[in-house]
């Protein structure tokens, strides 16, 4: 029984955090709502921080998920610029900023998220190296293209995949020289695999952008405290005004870890374990969004998914789990990307080596297509059923331009 008198607090002001304060205000939840969030901004989504709001096409206000007045409307608390340092599983408290403020929780959830990962190579400390999670970064970046537009400057980007390509794209419609330098054979081959990856490497050749695959940076060059160069293990060396680190994230748990809450494999993902209710080894402990590693019964595996439509879904089902409802949450991953005209959409989760076949329905030379990914996917057991594999499949959209599918429209 949930009642006035109890406490929900959750950690993390971004998108799943904010659509979990907002969830448990809307099922009709009267007690007291905290939400501690470490950034100074109000709640906002990501995407638009390498799309719209990046190319100067979107607003600042656009990106907030409320307006601010929306939090005291709906009795929320919320504290912005606050770090939550401190879990006390036994006493059921969180301790956060900087004079060491304890609340006690009846119910926690951890929307903490990911960060981004940082080169580790020399170089690293020259103004003019950067990487993109939050809206100061893309503040600041949206700066540095334009700046690179004007005086025909070089950005260098380390990696090649949705972030790294997405400001690939924005840096190119502002007029800068890129060169988008990836280990891999393509971009996007975690994701996509080859023959996907492909055809977006066509797509950014097609509006001038440099690629150097099969290598990884090495150093950083500058000279009076700037960059000006950016090297290669293979012993290539790049020309730089810039240089924008784009190489995954990595989920934001030590807090969960400090807590003594079980985590996942790093060879998984990583991320908070958690059960198909979101629920942690605590129940009285939940997790959402990019930090949350929950089992998928469709896919037979486990999922850590830093995505748009994960953090949209897996606040609202956490919140409604702490309110006891009985809700699995087995959302099919969802996202989207917009890269030049081109937009796209992706459904499912079809790693490389998990199908033996693309299937392309459209015109793949205009990229307006559907491609089909069928793979074998390893369901639980039911109660009453044989073992066995069932053939599912991945699904993306390519279109020039096309309509957003909404993602609560996702099975």
């Amino acid at each position: 029984m949930v009642d006035a008198d109890q406490t929900f607090v959750i950690v993390g002001g971004g998108l799943a955090g904010a659509k979990a304060a907002e969830t448990l205000r809307s099922e009709g939840f009267t007690g007291r709502v905290i939400l501690i969030c470490d950034e100074r901004d109000h709640p906002y989504e990501r995407p638009p921080l390498s799309k719209g709001y990046l190319l100067g096409k979107a607003e600042r206000d656009s990106v907030f998920v409320h307006e601010p007045a929306w939090y005291a409307r709906h009795d929320v608390e919320l504290h912005l610029g606050q770090t939550v340092d401190a879990v006390d599983r036994a006493a059921r408290t969180v301790r956060f900023g900087e004079d060491g403020t304890v609340v006690r929780y009846d119910k926690l959830l951890l929307a903490t998220g990911a960060e981004p990962r940082r080169l580790d190579i020399p170089g690293t400390g020259l103004v003019g190296v950067h990487h993109l999670r939050r809206l100061a970064h893309a503040e600041r970046l949206k700066g540095v293209l334009a700046s690179l537009g004007r005086d025909n400057g070089h950005l260098v980007i380390a990696g090649a995949g949705w972030i790294g390509l997405e400001i690939a794209a924005a840096a190119r419609e502002y007029g800068a020289e890129v060169t988008v330098v990836h280990r891999g054979e393509t971009p996007l081959h975690s994701v996509l695999g080859p023959e996907l990856g492909q055809l977006f490497a066509e797509l950014h050749r097609e509006h001038g952008v440099r690629f150097h695959f099969g290598a990884t940076l090495t150093e950083i060059t500058g000279q009076d405290g700037m960059v000006l160069a950016a090297r290669t293990d293979d012993g290539e060396e790049h020309p730089a005004h810039a240089v924008l680190a784009a190489i995954g994230a990595a989920p934001r748990t030590s807090l969960a870890e400090a807590a003594g809450l079980e985590l996942a494999d790093r060879a998984d993902g990583g991320g908070v374990l958690v059960d198909e209710r979101l629920r942690t080894s605590d129940p009285d402990i939940y997790a959402a969004g990019d930090v949350a590693s929950f089992p998928h019964g469709l896919f037979g595996t486990r999922l850590r998914v830093e995505h748009w439509a994960n953090a949209l879904n897996g606040g609202p089902a956490a919140a409604r789990s702490m309110l006891g409802r009985e809700e699995i949450y087995d959302r099919v991953p969802y996202f989207f990307s917009d890269q030049y005209d081109l937009g796209m959409e992706y459904s499912g989760w079809a790693p490389p080596g998990s199908y033996d076949q693309v299937v392309i329905r459209g015109d793949a030379g205009k990229r307006e297509f559907i491609a089909l990914v069928p793979c074998i996917a390893r369901r639980r057991r039911a109660p009453g059923r044989s073992p066995g594999n069932r053939r599912q499949r991945g699904e993306v959209r390519c279109q020039t331009p096309r309509p957003r599918q909404d993602p609560n429209d996702t099975p």
